[in-house]
């Protein structure tokens, strides 16, 4: 491993481990990891603060995945020396992912479930599978009002798509899978609630809203959400 490539993953890990929705939450008074669905991603940030600082927290969450990938394998080299290898972007994805979902600043708790970060990481690595994904997520969002939903929609569609345009015994289609199959991990308590037909859908606000975040004991009640 080269001094390039370690200091690349320390700085994809250290960027995806900036806790977005935490900052935007406490920037509107909120810690959203006791209110709501208790979870630090865009969907909980949705619902609890209202659209616009959900907008503002998927953004900034899916640059976090994208700028790694897209960036240090290039300034990297001519920074440190060396030269960059072609996976270099699959390896800086993931370290990018695991700091959104095992944030360092937050000691390693309450991070988010990974989809708009790997959403950024995709965008820069295969652009055409990821916009196939991101069209399938949006439009299963829309038919359905299911968040989860769409995110698994979407998991399945990238790795088909990456799959068909790549072919099934390269590396980034065994880092898609592996993503998708994190994703479904990550999904499993809202898969237990699609299958009893109790997840609740787009636009259903939280209890616990940015009017009423001083009680935050809902959102623990719910913190596997």
């Amino acid at each position: 491993m080269t001094v390039a490539l370690l200091a690349g993953l320390v700085l994809a890990w250290l960027t995806g481990s900036i806790p977005t929705a935490y900052l935007v939450g406490k920037a509107h008074g909120v810690d959203l990891r006791t209110v709501g669905s208790g979870n630090l991603g865009a969907t909980n940030a949705l619902r609890t603060l209202g659209w616009k600082a959900g907008l503002l927290v998927y953004a900034v969450d899916t640059l976090k995945g994208a700028l790694p990938v897209a960036l240090l394998p290039r300034l990297l080299p001519v920074m440190l020396g060396g030269s960059s290898h072609p996976h270099w972007g699959l390896a800086l994805g993931l370290a990018a992912i695991v700091g959104h979902v095992r944030p360092v600043f937050l000691r390693g708790k309450g991070g988010g479930k990974g989809v708009a970060t790997a959403s950024g990481v995709f965008l820069a690595l295969v652009p055409l599978p990821a916009l196939f994904a991101l069209l399938s997520f949006v439009a299963t969002a829309w038919a359905s009002r299911y968040i989860s939903l769409a995110s698994l929609v979407g998991a399945v569609v990238l790795v088909v798509s990456v799959g068909v345009q790549y072919g099934v015994r390269t590396p980034v289609f065994g880092i898609a899978s592996l993503v998708a199959a994190f994703v479904f991990y990550t999904h499993r308590d809202n898969i237990g609630r699609l299958r009893r037909g109790t997840e609740r859908r787009l636009g259903d606000r939280t209890a616990n809203s940015a009017n009423g975040a001083a009680d935050g004991t809902a959102g623990a009640a719910e913190q596997s959400r």
